[in-house]
């Protein structure tokens, strides 16, 4: 029964962030700008239909020459209606991988939550949120999987650390760096939002740098 209730909760975590997200895409209009370089609210949006509805951009991540025409595929979207883009964001398909119910809270917990952040600190002024400990939990558990993905391509070891929750070392035995901070801001920092998120660094100036300034995510 834990378990069935844990599922279920990952699963309202990644739709609250959907439709909280959804609002604030309506909110703030099509033209705000967002944390992911060059894309304002309208790219996002369209980024977040295709990827869920187009197989061809799900198979992009895996056959970099479809990267091109998925990027037209996704242009030709955020041309479209802006509510109507948005109201795709709100409403996935049942029968996609990437959103049915059986793959939602795993795939899309940690997509949505980036993404909802994405648009909140896009702009000048923002606060973070107070996240429930269940949200963290799952957050945590996802950052372990891309903290290993993204920051090995640094070649320094690093020690990853949630207070209270845990801490993973990645890219050698003895750590030359720590990040320490909530799931929620290691998340943002290790999928390249580092400038928009609150984590301490510890070690070398000059690897505390390349931490900072790196290309990270998946």
């Amino acid at each position: 029964m834990r378990g069935r209730t844990y599922h279920r909760r990952v699963t309202d975590y990644a739709r609250q962030e959907r439709r909280e997200l959804s609002l604030l895409l309506l909110q703030v209009g099509p033209e705000a700008p967002t944390l992911c370089a060059g894309w304002t609210t309208r790219d996002l949006a369209a980024h977040l239909v295709v990827r869920e509805r187009r197989l061809d951009a799900m198979a992009a991540g895996l056959i970099p020459p479809l990267a091109g025409h998925v990027e037209h595929v996704r242009r030709a979207k955020a041309a479209q209606p802006y509510a109507e883009v948005v109201a795709e964001v709100r409403r996935p398909p049942w029968w996609s991988p990437l959103s049915n119910p059986l793959t939602d809270g795993i795939v899309n917990g940690l997509e949505f939550f980036i993404h909802h952040e994405d648009v909140r600190r896009g702009g000048p002024q923002w606060t973070p949120r107070t996240l429930d400990a269940g949200q963290q939990r799952a957050l945590w558990k996802a950052v372990r999987f891309i903290a290993r993905v993204g920051l090995r391509k640094l070649h320094v070891p690093v020690l990853v650390r949630a207070p209270g929750l845990g801490e993973v070392t990645v890219g050698g035995d003895v750590p030359e760096a720590t990040l320490t901070g909530e799931p929620g801001e290691l998340a943002l920092f290790v999928s390249g939002r580092q400038r928009a998120a609150q984590v301490d660094i510890e070690g070398p100036p000059e690897i505390a740098e390349r931490l900072r300034t790196a290309r990270l995510g998946m």
